[in-house]
């Protein structure tokens, strides 16, 4: 190996972060680039019920852009930011948490689309039998959460507004499928978390307050994004123009069409298979959640107007939040240079 390989080599490995409670690696500048033209793509998901698995399952982006896309599963939106950073997928999923965190940290990536705007779709449930009955009940309780999620951010914001200090509770870091498997079998009392679980773990547990009434308290707004590698992003521009053109059209069917969206539907039974969920269950779990137009993703509500848009003002609130609890150690001062309107509003016209 000749010495300025090793260099390299060296800055980049010293250029590398670790986030222990978010497991984000770092962004790496060679990462992307041999997707750029190759007419494929690696798209990381989570288990979120949401009508763009309809578009998901029935290949609609494939058609759409003539690109061979790879969905991947993932457990949480610290893992889609950590398989970003790595190169691994080019697009993914995560919530404005993670999001948050990974742009904190020095991520690459760029946030181009609202995948939803979280409202009631999750929420702090206490588990019968564990003798919560209110929010205040939870100390010296243990409350599994995916650690750095969104519903993890609400969950400290509603301990602090409920004047219960977060380290009087033990916080477990389970990802949703671990949250059922230690609900199921009484090791946590209590959990703050989205559907397919949530309508789980509601059966035999008391919900003590949403993400909707969270938010409505504090200021302090939770949205799932859709996040590029910032590189993928500037390589292949009439994918991604394409790509939300889908995403904008399947949001608007489920919009306009509602009742068609029932269990024994097509679109319904799409769902159910690719994010897990019951059939029953899945229109109910549609409803909790909010999906802007693209119109109103390219309004200063949610991506537009540059360090006044709503995207950034949230991501900024979180980030300032996590840095209070220990979870980053740093806030940018901007975050709104990673919030990307353009293909929003390509789809607006």
């Amino acid at each position: 190996m000749n010495h300025s390989l090793r260099q390299l080599r060296r800055a980049l490995r010293a250029a590398a972060f670790v986030a222990a409670s978010a497991g984000i690696a770092a962004f790496s500048p060679f990462a992307s680039s041999a997707h750029a033209q190759s007419r494929e793509v690696v798209i990381g998901y989570q288990d979120m019920v949401v009508p763009w698995r309809y578009a998901q399952a029935t290949g609609a982006v494939e058609k759409a852009t003539g690109y061979k896309v790879t969905y991947r599963k993932l457990g949480s939106g610290a893992d889609v930011v950590r398989a970003l950073a790595s190169g691994s997928i080019q697009l993914g999923e995560a919530g404005s948490s993670p999001i948050a965190a990974g742009l904190s940290q020095g991520v690459d990536l760029s946030l181009f689309w609202i995948l939803d705007n979280i409202n009631d779709a999750e929420a702090l449930v206490a588990r019968d039998g564990s003798g919560v009955t209110k929010i205040a009940d939870l100390k010296g309780k243990t409350i599994g959460v995916p650690y750095v999620s969104t519903s993890h951010f609400h969950a400290l914001v509603a301990l602090q507004q409920a004047g219960v200090d977060p380290s009087s509770v033990k916080i477990l870091n389970l990802r949703p499928p671990e949250v059922a498997a230690a609900w199921q079998r009484g090791n946590i009392d209590a959990t703050y978390i989205w559907d397919p679980v949530l309508a789980k773990v509601k059966q035999n547990g008391k919900v003590l307050i949403t993400s909707g009434e969270v938010a409505k308290g504090s200021g302090k707004a939770t949205f799932d994004g859709f996040v590029a590698s910032r590189q993928f992003e500037r390589d292949n521009a009439a994918f991604m123009a394409g790509l939300v053109k889908v995403l904008a059209d399947t949001d608007a069917l489920y919009r306009d069409h509602k009742a068609d969206w029932t269990a024994a539907s097509q679109q319904v039974r799409a769902v159910a298979q690719e994010s897990g969920a019951a059939p029953a269950d899945v229109p109910a779990s549609l409803a909790l959640y909010a999906f802007p137009s693209a119109a109103e993703q390219a309004s200063p509500t949610w991506l537009g107007g540059g360090k006044q848009s709503g995207a950034a003002q949230s991501l900024a609130a979180t980030a300032a939040f996590l840095k209070t609890q220990g979870t980053i150690q740093n806030v940018l001062p901007d975050y709104s240079a990673a919030v990307n309107p353009r293909f929003a509003q390509q789809a607006a016209r």
